[in-house]
């Protein structure tokens, strides 16, 4: 079955643009002019990836995504007309995976679609495999093979990102990973300096399990090094 990607855009162009190359690439498609219209199909429909334009009337781009936050991690990936590296971090703060500044190019569009969708992507395997992909660290359990992260019980849930990078950390417990080999690593791209879609994933990430962990730290930060999670 093909995946489905909802296209949340008001300007109709744009939308049918995106959903060409999409559908020329297999994937089904369904399309929301405005927020709210999006977030009614999120509960009706079986949605594996956003495409969520910032700037709408109405509910905007930035509120929605925090409301599909609230109960899913699908994939989103955010589009704007804004380039500034605040509006950057504000949509991935919000809990986007990606952020594409217009115009772009339709066929990195599709790329990025489907680089988020791999991240989210693991393959059954029988139960006596299992183990193999459970990281324990601390209280926390990881299971790669379900994408779910246990602290005592609760799931805590990350979006497929945030996994990505607690999964590599603690697949390595001790090594410092510096932003650079963790975006290389996760993104599968070429880190720039002034990239900081590192930076501000481990802080939601940090601020999640934080929280859920009741304080107790798990991530730390090696200064001017990078990250690690103590062996």
């Amino acid at each position: 079955m093909s995946k489905q990607i909802l296209i949340v855009d008001d300007d109709p162009k744009i939308a049918q643009l995106i959903e060409i190359y999409l559908m020329n690439e297999g994937f089904s498609i369904i399309k929301a002019s405005d927020g709210l219209r999006a977030l009614e199909l999120m509960d009706e429909e079986p949605v594996d990836l956003v495409i969520l334009d910032i700037m709408m009337p109405g509910l905007d781009g930035l509120s929605v995504c925090l409301r599909i936050r609230e109960n899913k991690t699908t994939p989103i990936l955010m589009i704007s007309a804004k380039d500034g590296d605040m509006d950057k971090i504000t949509g991935l703060m919000t809990g986007a995976d990606d952020y594409m500044v217009k115009p772009f190019n339709p066929l990195e569009l599709v790329a990025r679609v489907k680089s988020l969708l791999r991240r989210t992507y693991y393959q059954t395997q029988p139960k006596q495999q299992q183990a193999d992909h459970i990281i324990h660290v601390q209280s926390l359990e990881i299971d790669k093979l379900t994408h779910k992260v246990m602290f005592e019980g609760r799931v805590i849930k990350l979006t497929p990102i945030e996994f990505s990078i607690l999964h590599l950390l603690a697949g390595q417990p001790g090594r410092v990973f510096s932003s650079e080999d963790i975006f290389e690593m996760i993104w599968k791209e070429k880190y720039y300096e002034t990239n900081n879609s590192v930076t501000v994933h481990m802080s939601r990430l940090r601020d999640k399990l934080e929280k859920e962990m009741e304080g107790e730290k798990l991530i730390h930060t090696v200064w001017g090094v990078g990250y690690k999670i103590e062996a």
